[in-house]
């Protein structure tokens, strides 16, 4: 009954994950569009202390959104702060973590080529990971390095490329890409909780008190802002990394992370400079270029790897039997791994006739490492390499 109880508190927390997050990065990208598109105001409006303004149209009407340079002339009763999306996103996200990674830690954080090979070891490891890397950001953030752009931009990037690396040789191959993604999660949230939201109360206070506000908290505040913007797409590419065991499965995982992560961060860039005013599509092409060259690449090497595979001459009983040892205890009516209560994604390994059609589905899994999952039956390389080249042959290829 554990299991299923832990089952279900990872359906309720992964529902409200995805809630909070689209709440959150629904949030985040509208208000970056709304502060890039601001246009100049008339001179009436600046009377007013208006620093730009955009009319808009949507489904319940007209809008007119107003920013102002300081304070407006009356201050509302109600004024709004965005910040819960982003608390109640990363909260759920710890929930998720804990409930498939922490509770289920040999069976999905643990890698049987990794370095760390002790469950216990591996949850500590993650939670060093995840507050290390936070720790390294903030460090770099409030250091005089934010001020020199690009310096500050390669050196993020050298420090993300390097996470990615360590989560591949900490954690399972679908675990890596997931820390990958938390870690930036994580970095979000921390821009919020200790970087916007205190500036934002900062300028709150002393405009209320009719004082002018220190520009630097907040120009730090935007700074932090436009890292969670080009952050999102990478976070979205991890959030959705474990349904695609080829690529993290893959034995440069991380490069391919590393690219991906770096194509869309920078297809991002387009409609930021978008809504500046500035239109360069050759953004969007190099991003498409980028993204064809590296599925071609991938594509290719996986041809060449099947062309000049070794032909083994593995009869159809020695497969069944393979399956029926590391693959059907888990997926058959009645699993009889620990932990398992219902067949995974439920497909079943204990028809001969489904084992067939399922041969390309298959393939990839095994193939990637993916199955079996963390490894749990022992299966060995030699093994591997027969249940391979055998589901080759019956998919043709």
């Amino acid at each position: 009954m554990e299991a299923y109880f832990v089952d279900w508190f990872s359906v309720i927390v992964r529902w409200l994950h995805l809630i909070t997050g689209i709440a959150w990065i629904g949030a985040s990208l509208h208000f970056a569009w709304l502060d890039n598109s601001l246009e100049e105001p008339d001179e009436d409006q600046k009377a007013q202390g208006i620093k730009g303004d955009l009319w808009a149209i949507h489904g319940g009407g007209i809008y007119n959104f107003n920013k102002y340079a300081l304070a407006p002339p009356t201050w509302p009763s109600v004024l709004h702060w965005s910040k819960w999306e982003a608390y109640t996103t990363w909260i759920t996200g710890t929930l998720l973590m804990v409930a498939v990674y922490y509770l289920q830690a040999q069976s999905y954080l643990v890698g049987s080529d990794k370095w760390i090979v002790d469950p216990n070891v591996a949850i500590a490891a993650s939670v060093g990971y995840l507050l290390s890397g936070m720790l390294v950001y903030e460090a770099l953030v409030r250091s005089p390095l934010r001020h020199q752009a690009m310096l500050f931009a390669g050196l993020l990037a050298v420090f993300i490329a390097l996470q990615c690396w360590l989560a591949t040789k900490l954690f399972s191959d679908r675990a890596a890409f997931l820390h990958v993604g938390a870690l930036m999660g994580t970095i979000m949230a921390g821009n919020v909780f200790l970087g916007i939201i205190p500036a934002q109360k900062k300028f709150a206070a002393a405009v209320q008190a009719g004082q002018d506000p220190d520009p630097a908290p907040a120009a730090f505040a935007k700074q932090r802002s436009m890292h969670n913007n080009y952050f999102t797409l990478p976070v979205l590419f991890c959030m959705i990394s474990n349904h695609y065991p080829f690529l993290y499965g893959h034995s440069y995982n991380w490069v391919i992370l590393i690219a991906i992560m770096a194509i869309t961060a920078y297809a991002r860039h387009f409609f930021n400079q978008r809504n500046r005013g500035i239109v360069d599509y050759s953004i969007l092409v190099k991003a498409f270029v980028a993204f064809i060259l590296l599925s071609g690449a991938l594509g290719i090497e996986r041809y060449e790897q099947q062309r000049t595979s070794v032909a083994m001459d593995v009869v159809d009983g020695a497969a069944f039997a393979l399956i029926d040892a590391h693959c059907a205890v888990c997926h058959s009516q009645t699993p009889t791994q620990p932990g398992f209560v219902v067949p995974p994604a439920g497909i079943l390994m204990d028809d001969r006739d489904v084992i067939l059609q399922s041969a390309d589905q298959m393939l990839t899994a095994v193939q990637t490492n993916y199955m079996p999952l963390g490894n749990l039956t022992g299966m060995t390389d030699d093994e591997r390499a027969e249940l391979v080249s055998w589901l080759q042959k019956k998919t043709n290829l």
